[in-house]
């Protein structure tokens, strides 16, 4: 069984277990385990870091992980000798097997294993884009946990499970993705709803952390540099939080990986706030509108500030052009096709080889958060989720689910 405390990164305060929140100030929570070295254990897929994640038991049926492989053909074309690729996706090939192709299979498992854990049978409230919506749905799907996704309209034609659909309530909100969210966190304050917490839940950032861990496994050391394209920034602050788990173990090295993230100009508030910059004014053509968060825990104790703090890390700021070509780029000398996210990271990482930023002898780890949508339409037939409502705001969709309940 696994065993951890929950404590604010603030003042090392201890909290309750399930908590999302510190209770004297808006820093972010961690949790602290009693294993101090990483031994993965005779589990399936992501389970292995069971000593490392916030549960005491695991989903059986949940549980494909990342895969990490040195890359030749991407690594060629920018001159790099030692560049590691995460990829988390669908990719048989290379026995990747996430069943809804992105990273936030990494995400849904141990937080719907903590909610089963908590056992007060709540529906759990997600808000998504897109990606974290089917990742959640999966899950749900093989649990029969009751779960209800707040989706913007034009995010539906991401709605699809490879799991036969289970109890998802799905709504689809008139507006962006903040617009999502803004009915969520209404309907999560009723009694009978739990909200997921986000960037907050320690399960969700653990979780994308095995990413970290999968990796230094596989370099036998934590790499000198990361490379993640990001909304909320949340990924880029499980990175940091598993090299500090790493690095305490003694064994894969006493250094930070140097965080590098990327965001899709010019809806990038965070790269925006790390440069010291006004805000431009947001766009509706992204290249990919994942990646726009607009309130992301930038300046909060444990968030993004303090992660490229700590590991003199970086934010670039990537056009739509600039990622197109790097899709383009990655597609044809990896040979897997990858979601239009990761692409912002690859034109990062192309920023940086052309600069003083990485060298050519770094060890480097690139997060490609997606990819083989194409590949796992040949080997399974996807379900399409359709809308259960389509609401324009908070108060239509409690009527309509409070209606249902």
């Amino acid at each position: 069984m696994g065993d951890y405390e929950v404590r604010c990164v603030s003042d090392y305060s201890l909290q309750p277990s399930f908590a999302l929140n510190c209770l004297n100030d808006s820093s972010l929570l961690r949790a602290y385990y009693a294993a101090k070295r990483l031994e993965p254990k005779d589990l399936p897929g992501i389970w292995r870091f069971f000593d490392w994640l916030p549960v005491h038991g695991i989903i059986e049926d949940a549980s494909e992980g990342s895969i990490t492989y040195k890359s030749q053909g991407l690594a060629q074309e920018l001159g790099l000798k030692n560049l590691y690729i995460s990829f988390s996706g669908y990719w048989p090939e290379r026995k990747a097997s996430m069943p809804t192709c992105s990273f936030k299979d990494l995400e849904a498992p141990p937080t719907m294993q903590r909610l089963k854990e908590q056992g007060d049978g709540s529906t759990l409230v997600v808000a998504s884009a897109g990606n974290t919506a089917r990742a959640f749905a999966q899950v749900a799907s093989l649990t029969g946990q009751k779960l209800a996704l707040f989706v913007p309209e034009k995010s539906l034609s991401r709605m699809w499970t490879t799991a036969e659909p289970g109890p998802v309530t799905l709504v689809s909100v008139k507006g962006d993705y903040f617009d999502a969210i803004t009915v969520a966190e209404k309907v999560q304050s009723r009694p009978g709803f739990v909200p997921e917490g986000g960037a907050r839940n320690i399960a969700r950032r653990d979780g994308m952390g095995t990413v970290m861990l999968d990796a230094a496994l596989a370099l036998h050391a934590i790499p000198d540099h990361y490379f993640q394209a990001v909304g909320s920034g949340t990924g880029g602050i499980s990175a940091w939080e598993a090299a500090l788990r790493l690095k305490e173990d003694g064994r894969f090295g006493s250094n930070l990986p140097r965080l590098h993230l990327a965001q899709n100009l010019p809806n990038a508030p965070l790269y925006f706030a790390w440069k010291g910059k006004e805000p431009a004014p947001a766009a509706e053509d992204m290249f990919d509108d994942v990646l726009f968060n607009r309130r992301p825990p930038y300046g909060v104790a444990g968030g993004v500030k303090d992660a490229l703090l700590a590991t003199k890390g970086d934010l670039y700021g990537i056009t739509n052009d600039e990622a197109a070509m790097a899709k383009q780029l990655f597609e044809q000398s990896e040979e897997i096709d990858i979601l239009n996210a990761p692409a912002v990271a690859v034109a990062a990482l192309e920023q940086a080889a052309k600069s003083d930023a990485i060298h050519p002898d770094d060890v480097i780890l690139l997060n490609i958060t997606g990819g083989g949508i194409s590949r796992i339409k040949e080997d399974y037939a996807l379900h399409a989720l359709h809308p259960d409502n389509i609401v324009s705001d908070w108060e239509e969709a409690v009527q309509f689910l409070e209606g249902r309940s």
